[in-house]
């Protein structure tokens, strides 16, 4: 297969389609800088105000149409937009610039729709990253009306064959409208398996590949594709030999599916019997429901900084008490671990003074910003105590390196509690308090924080970064990160047999427990707890189930006396490849779904 003819992305909705490829450009109008006259202002800012009705309009008729074709999860996805279109905080700033600086309504909005996209963009959560595509489509939305344009988000979709359409970037509202008999896949250069488009186009049942870098510029217009939305592949112009090998893999991967709707409602015990624990890691609030239907025990890994991205004010202790709350009583008793602000680095609240520094993700960040600003810090300990009155919450400090940071912790924390208790506010006396293991400083004294810690949760990404001096987010060093290094594994090792001894429980919240072949590692190795993305629940259960924990631990033993990363991986491959179809347990898989898998159409049928 040449190269050429083939575009990698992330398969974020498995299936295979072959069609002709319709290039589809929805960019944000062009709005130039204008001015109005002071009487107009008034008028502006009228017309502000009737745009954002007439798109929550739109919006909330889009959100019906996802509901009777989707569900009424996927239908939620367009109340977060409508809550994002109608964000007072975000509007007042509006419309303050329309009066102070007499700009039109296009103009302003624009100008603060930028603002918030920049703040987005450089949030280091993927899931944040991911909720661009909302806010560009709200955008474009709102200049559309403002400026008179159709507002239609088909743009120039008007074949009646079926098509493949390739677009820089798919908004939910662009997924929703398509019709399923006309448009059989989707690619696009931005976006992947987590953002709304994604989820819309997995529930629709249209294969799609996301972060196809480079689509538009090697795939030409009506050019008949080969999208494989389990593996991530667009082949342009593909030959019979290689349809006849998607029709392969397809049925493979039709077995799997059936076989992970057989685990779905089991447990993940080993097939000699040993428990696993699986929870979910949560990012935003839409997810909360995802993890509970997947079967999650409970949340390892709340991220808290949501609350504060984009926002131009600190999120209040009532706020922050509503959504732990609202987690905690979701989960009805099974634990929450929910890390505190992980500030810092590349992410900063847009009403914090980040100060500048050389290395920001070896600077002022996550444990050290919390315990320097108690005026962050001890609204979120109040918020956790009061939550925690309502479920099993838990409280995860990241980036500890030092022992004293927990201890100083905990003195806040207990005194929070007191002055709550003093204050005849309902909120529990303590929570556990617990340690991010993601450096490996950290795993050093571990013995030492284990004297001070409830549990240990392993960043497997961060203790992957720092151990091995690789920043993740560097391309060209992308091949050597990998959580296989012999120097990961034998800290991964250490750290739970510290927590044994201890008497601590040691769970890997890292992206690390969702890859299949890891999660055989580190139940080779004794872990019993991991949690992972909702979506990644059933097959890492199906991984548990299915391989026998006699070849884990032979993986794990091999991989402890391994001299490279690719000598723990092959051991890995080695003492399952009996047991499971190594060629289905590909991490950067999309998981399949039985209505996801289409069949080819007659007309490229090979032979």
């Amino acid at each position: 297969m040449s190269a050429a003819r083939v575009v990698r992305g992330v398969g974020v909705s498995p299936g295979v389609a072959c069609a002709p490829a319709l290039i589809v450009r929805l960019d944000l109008p062009s709005i130039p800088d204008r001015t109005v006259p002071p009487e107009q202002v008034d008028t502006e800012i009228r017309r502000l105000r009737q745009a954002v009705a007439a798109v929550v309009a739109g919006l909330e008729e889009l959100g019906q149409r996802v509901l009777q074709r989707a569900g009424p999860e996927e239908a939620r996805i367009f109340d977060a937009q409508i809550e994002m279109a109608k964000d007072p905080e975000f509007l007042a700033s509006v419309e303050q610039l329309i009066r102070n600086n007499r700009l039109s309504a296009e103009s302003a909005y624009e100008f603060k729709a930028l603002e918030v996209r920049d703040a987005w963009s450089n949030a280091t959560s993927a899931r944040l990253r991911d909720r661009l595509a909302d806010v560009n489509g709200i955008q474009r939305r709102m200049l559309l009306r403002l400026t008179g344009a159709a507002d239609t988000e088909m743009g120039d979709v008007a074949s009646d064959e079926q098509v493949i359409i390739v677009a820089r970037e798919l908004a939910p509202g662009l997924t929703v409208q398509l019709d399923r008999d006309h448009v059989v896949g989707l690619v696009s250069e931005e976006g992947t398996r987590t953002s709304h488009a994604a989820i819309l186009a997995h529930s629709l049942g249209i294969p799609a590949v996301m972060g196809a870098v480079g689509a538009l510029a090697r795939i030409p217009n009506g050019a008949v594709v080969l999208l494989d939305g389990q593996a991530g592949t667009i082949t342009v112009d593909p030959t019979v030999g290689e349809l006849e090998d998607v029709r392969t893999q397809v049925s493979r991967r039709h077995r799997l599916e059936l076989e992970l709707e057989s685990v779905a409602d089991k447990a993940a015990v080993t097939p000699e019997g040993r428990r696993v624990m699986l929870m979910g890691n949560i990012d935003l609030p839409e997810e909360i429901e995802a993890a509970v239907r997947f079967g999650a025990e409970g949340v390892g890994l709340l991220r808290t900084e949501f609350l504060l991205t984009g926002r131009t004010s600190l999120p209040t202790e009532a706020e922050q008490t509503e959504y732990y709350r609202r987690v905690a009583l979701a989960f009805r008793g099974r634990p929450v671990i929910l890390r505190s602000f992980d500030l810092g680095g590349d992410k900063f609240p847009a009403s914090f003074q980040a100060p500048q520094e050389a290395n920001p993700f070896l600077g002022w960040r996550s444990i050290r910003v919390c315990l320097d600003q108690p005026e962050i810090f001890r609204p979120q300990l109040r918020a956790v105590l009061r939550a925690a009155a309502d479920g099993d919450v838990q409280l995860m400090l990241p980036l500890v390196t030092r022992y004293e940071e927990i201890v100083e912790t905990r003195e806040l924390l207990a005194e929070e509690a007191a002055a709550l208790r003093a204050a005849g506010v309902r909120a529990a006396a303590a929570v556990p308090v617990g340690v991010m293991i993601e450096t490996p400083a950290a795993v050093v004294v571990a013995d030492r924080l284990a004297e001070v810690s409830a549990f240990f949760s392993i960043g497997s990404n961060d203790l992957t970064q720092y151990t091995l001096a690789v920043d993740r987010g560097n391309a060209r060093l992308a091949h050597r990160f990998t959580p296989f290094h012999p120097a990961v594994v034998r800290q991964l090792h250490a750290v739970l047999e510290c927590g044994r001894a201890a008497g601590l429980p040691v769970s890997i919240c890292g992206e690390m427990a969702s890859d299949p072949l890891a999660v055989v590692l580190l139940v080779g190795l004794g872990y019993d707890r991991l949690s992972v993305a909702p979506p990644s629940i059933p097959l890492v259960k199906w991984v548990i189930r299915t391989v026998p924990e006699a070849a884990a631990r032979r993986a794990a033993d091999a991989a402890l006396a391994a001299p490279t990363g690719d000598a723990v991986l092959n051991a890995i491959r080695d003492a399952v490849h009996e047991h499971v179809d190594l060629r289905l347990l590909d991490p950067a898989a999309a998981l399949p779904r039985r209505a996801g898998v289409a069949t080819l159409p007659p007309g490229h049928a090979p032979g």
